[in-house]
């Protein structure tokens, strides 16, 4: 089993500290750094290429968002982040989603949610299934100055079915709920979701998910 490498980035030594030994002590998990702010974490990526970045949004001088949104500019990049908040409904945790982030995690989650959203989001899913992150998506996809028009033109290029499976990532389904609602196989899904990034030139589902909400398929408070 191949180990998944961590870097956690918080400004507070207990934090780091604390979610360092929970990590540690999880099967193939590997706590590989630890940064002190946002321009520490971008040069630890480069410096140490993670798997996984946990990153806190709220650190003084460069925050979580602008170094997300450093470390997810380059095409090569294979880091994925995870972002960390004390609220949650924190007011920048869409901002930090928009910015390249692959999924929001609350600082109180317990060893057992830790391990289970680093291994998600290393495996390239987004961390998107709770009902809380559905809530935040729609809602700051809502306030957002992000015109929302029809999906006709910005996703006119998907067929009948890969719309239908892009709304339905966007209600925080994953691909086994998709594979159960659609009554297909779950490796049709994948197939389905690899060529709706490519078609719409998206990083991944988090991304997919907000570009489901800015161009009206899937309209915030219902679905």
């Amino acid at each position: 089993m191949s180990t998944t490498r961590v870097l956690i980035a918080d400004d507070q030594v207990m934090v780091r500290q604390g979610f360092t030994v929970l990590l540690n002590a999880e099967p193939g998990i590997e706590v590989v750094g630890q940064a002190v702010d946002g321009i520490d974490a971008v040069a630890k990526v480069a410096e140490l290429t993670p798997d996984v970045v946990l990153m806190d949004i709220r650190m003084p001088g460069v925050g979580g968002i602008e170094a997300t949104r450093r470390i997810m500019a380059s095409p090569a990049v294979t880091t994925k982040v995870l972002v960390l908040t004390t609220f949650d409904l924190d007011e920048y945790v869409y901002e930090a989603l928009r910015a390249g982030a692959s999924g929001f995690l609350l600082k109180d989650a317990s060893a057992m949610e830790l391990a289970h959203a680093v291994r998600v989001v290393a495996s390239g899913e987004a961390l998107l299934a709770p009902n809380i992150t559905k809530r935040l998506i729609a809602e700051f996809s809502r306030m957002s100055d992000v015109p929302r028009g029809p999906v006709k033109g910005r996703s006119g290029n998907l067929t009948e079915r890969e719309t239908e499976v892009l709304s339905l990532i966007a209600q925080g389904l994953s691909n086994a709920e998709i594979a159960q609602r659609l009554v297909v196989a779950e490796q049709t899904v994948k197939t389905h979701v690899s060529r709706i990034l490519v078609k719409l030139s998206l990083r991944d589902r988090t991304q997919a998910a907000i570009h489901a909400y800015e161009t009206g398929l899937v309209r915030p408070g219902g679905y």
